[in-house]
């Protein structure tokens, strides 16, 4: 899930990309501060505890649509947050009189043909990656291994959409499968090593581990595309082997250089994700 601010007039909309289901989330409280200019975020949190109350006694879907997701909160803290996706957004609108709403509309269509129009040229995409990571401070190599693994995610995804597979336990399990067969640890194992709560895996990987990682997931998708398991024990099976081959990569590495290629290292030390930026030691 990829976070970040969108600017309605003068007011900051925090927002989540749910890439599965290709649509944006939006904070309720925020959206609410904007449309009635609260003066502060105390205040809209107030008026959304109370509109919320009364669409949820009238039965409204608003309240019953409405999820709660991890955003960056003013102390620089993750915390969880209602949202609602643009068509939950829409009705709450209607519930709230504001000589903004109409704007608010236009607005929201924007920032949805601006994700669509990503969608339909990955370039452009592409380009707004590179931009998010440069900001945070990663190295110009890291940031081309991390956009790289990116694509091979969405075509192993895309590969496993193809086979029925759409559950997204069921990715979790195929994907826990193939990092324990190359790395030796599940996900969460792996993000225990490096520290991680919440944060994304392949955020926190050096270029080399994000290599083999991709290696994985390349060779998953070609042995899936060949084979065509049809059921989900069988793609359990490939992405076993798909996470062999990396393995291999893996021991052969480690043997050249005789350095470990899974490290507990993390984002706090971007400079030493590019291995081939660090000097040696």
């Amino acid at each position: 899930m990829e976070t970040k601010l969108q600017l309605f007039k003068n007011s900051k909309i925090r927002t989540a990309w749910n890439a599965d289901e290709e649509e944006w989330y939006f904070s309720v409280v925020d959206v609410v501060q904007a449309l009635t200019d609260s003066p502060d975020y105390q205040t809209s949190r107030k008026y959304w505890n109370k509109l919320k109350q009364r669409l949820s006694e009238e039965g409204n879907e608003t309240v019953t649509n409405c999820h709660q997701l991890k955003l960056l909160a003013a102390d620089g803290k993750m915390r969880m947050t209602d949202v609602l996706n643009t068509q939950g957004l829409l009705r709450l609108i209607q519930s709230i009189p504001s000589p903004k709403a109409e704007p608010f509309k236009l607005w929201l269509a924007q920032v949805g043909s601006e994700r669509l129009d990503e969608i339909a040229d990955p370039e452009k995409a592409i380009l707004r990656g590179a931009d998010y990571y440069r900001a945070k401070g990663y190295s110009e190599g890291w940031i081309n291994q991390r956009l790289q693994t990116i694509e091979m995610r969405k075509k192993l995804t895309d590969e496993w959409k193809e086979r029925g597979i759409s559950d997204g336990k069921e990715f979790a399990i195929l994907t826990n499968d193939m990092t324990r067969a190359w790395s030796g640890m599940t996900v969460r194992e792996y993000k225990d090593m490096k520290g991680l709560t919440k944060e994304n895996l392949r955020d926190n990987m050096t270029d080399i581990e994000l290599v083999l990682n991709m290696l994985a997931e390349v060779t998953t998708t070609r042995l899936s595309q060949k084979e065509k398991p049809e059921s989900f024990e069988g793609s359990r099976e490939v992405a076993r082997r798909g996470g062999n081959v990396a393995k291999n990569a893996r021991d052969n590495y480690e043997k050249e250089t005789g350095e470990t290629a899974v490290t507990p290292l993390n984002a706090t030390k971007k400079e030493l994700l590019d291995t081939t930026n660090r000097d040696d030691q």
